[in-house]
Parts: C-alpha cells; structure tokens; sequence
C-alpha cells in the first residue's frame, strides 16, 4: 500500500475541491481522481495539478481507474448529486442509494486496504450503506459526518462571541441534518461556556443548522467548506495526528445507540477510527440525541442495504 495516495472517487464540486485542498497540503504523493465521465476526471486532474507549483509540496495529480484503490491510503467517496433548493439531504437518498450501489459494483473486484470515507449525502445513511456493500470493518469505513456542521458551529460561536476559532472547543452530534444536536455543556470559549458570553442556544442551533442551505440557495451547491473538510480529516489520517473529529462512525452501544452511523467524537489516526468519545450529556440531550439517530436509522431502513 503506498502510505500517501488517495483516491478521490467522484470528480465533481465536492471531489475537485477536496483534491485541491490536499494538493495544497503537499502532504500525498498522489492524488487520483476517479469519475463516470474520464474526460472530466483529466480535466480536473490537469485543474488541481496546475495549482500543486503554487503550493506546498510536490504532489502528483491524475485520473485514474477504479483499481487505483487497491494499493490507496485513503479513498474518499464524493459521488452523487447536489441538493437543489428547498430540498433535504435526506431527500437525496433515493438517487444516492443507487448511486453507490452502483459503486460498490465497480469496487467488488478490487480490495481497499486503507481508510474508506464517505461524503456522499444523506452521509450518515450512505457510510452505512458503503460500508456494508464493501464489507469493511467500522474503524477503517465511516462518513464525514459533523465534521461540517461543527465548523459551522464554530463559525457561529466565533461570529457571536468575537473569540477567535482556534480558542473554541464545540461539536455539532447526530445527523449531518435537520436533526443534528448540540451538547451545549461541552461547548468552551476559552475555557468558559456560551452563558458567560450571553449566546443564545437557539441561535447558535439556527446558524448551523440552515448555513447550508444558504450556501444551496445562493450558488447552488456547496464545496470549498466539505473539501477543505475532508482534506483535514486525510492529513491526520496520513500523519497519524489522533486528532479527534465529529465523524459518522457506527455505534454499538456507544451513547446508548446500536446499530446506527452518526456524527461523534473520534479519535483519528492512522489506522482511522482509534476511539470514539461518550461526551457526558443531559436527559434533554440524550432525548435529542436519540431522535436524531432514530432519523438516520429509519433511513438506513429505506435505503435497504443489509
């Protein structure tokens, strides 16, 4: 396995900007790009590859083939469609459950020995999905989950606070979704929590939840924040940082929760999900908790894949 490849199977919004952000890491020896359509996968492999002089390293930028997974570090799922106006991620299941389906199809024939990461949305249901049609093991398969909504969270704390990012200690739980939580006693802002600072629950829980939408309504679809995400989350995989992120891992009684993909705090390195963190919550947060899952669980059972 060549320890920094990473292969990027989707060459669209969220692909493309995941390979660039990488790429400006200078941390892979390799990136590849992998899409239904070649000619856009060259395309935007040749794209990112001119940015790699301007950048931090000399990674090598291409399009390749679905085999290019089997000696990969990390493989990242970017296929599927984008959310349109007014529409749910949960809307998007349907198309995206064929999708993969599809995928896991064109991947049977070839192992994956490194981590499996899901942005595909809904991504809770579809990290399910993927998982179990590779048959991967949990630590090495799961979603970005919150990852996303917890900048968000963050952003919005910073924006109401004025505390700089980097002194702030948040996470964004449950669904990447409408359902999503926020356990608001582990919220920090330099060591203090939101009612010191005077910030409204409610409005912090608003800003998360809705920025995504904003971004669909205003350009359609979403890309530098998922990207830059993802980008994040392979360099502590691929540096082994054990940094802990909000990601979509399978619970087996972690949170009270069986059976279920959702966004909580793990530990990452290199072998992926090392631990997953059981923050200490409220009746009222375990309830809220809870619902989410039951949300995501109900659309795992739609989407039908044992």
């Amino acid at each position: 396995m060549n320890n920094s490849k990473v292969v990027i199977l989707g060459a669209g919004h969220v692909g493309s900007h995941a390979a660039y952000a990488l790429a400006q890491k200078g941390i892979c020896s390799e990136i590849v790009l992998v899409d239904i359509d070649r000619e856009k996968a060259v395309a935007q492999a040749l794209d990112v590859d001119d940015s790699v002089g301007f950048g931090a390293g000399e990674t090598f930028v291409r399009a390749g083939e679905y085999g290019d997974v089997s000696d990969a570090a990390v493989v990242i799922n970017a296929i599927g469609e984008g959310r349109k106006p007014g529409q749910t991620r949960l809307d998007l299941l349907g198309r995206s459950a064929e999708m993969a389906e599809e995928l896991i199809t064109s991947l049977k024939h070839f192992p994956i020995p490194g981590i499996f990461i899901s942005i595909t949305n809904p991504c809770d249901v579809i990290a399910d999905y993927m998982r179990k049609g590779l048959e991967l093991k949990k630590e090495r398969a799961f979603g970005t989950g919150t990852l996303l909504d917890t900048a968000r969270l963050v952003r919005a704390i910073s924006r109401r606070s004025g505390a700089g990012r980097a002194s702030i200690q948040a996470f964004s739980l449950g669904e990447h979704g409408d359902s999503s939580m926020i356990p608001f006693d582990a919220v920090k802002i330099g060591g203090l929590g939101t009612a010191e600072y005077g910030l409204s629950e409610e409005d912090l829980l608003k800003d998360t939840r809705e920025s995504g939408m904003v971004i669909i309504e205003g350009k359609k679809s979403t890309e530098f924040g998922i990207g830059s995400a993802a980008a994040d989350l392979v360099k502590c995989i691929l540096l082994d940082e054990k940094r802990i992120f909000p990601v979509s891992a399978l619970l087996e009684g972690e949170y009270g929760e069986t059976g279920v993909h959702c966004g909580v705090p793990c530990r990452i390195g290199s072998g992926g999900i090392e631990k997953i963190i059981e923050l200490p919550l409220s009746e009222k947060e375990k309830e809220q908790l809870h619902y989410s899952c039951e949300v995501i669980r109900e659309h795992i059972r739609i989407a039908g894949r044992k």
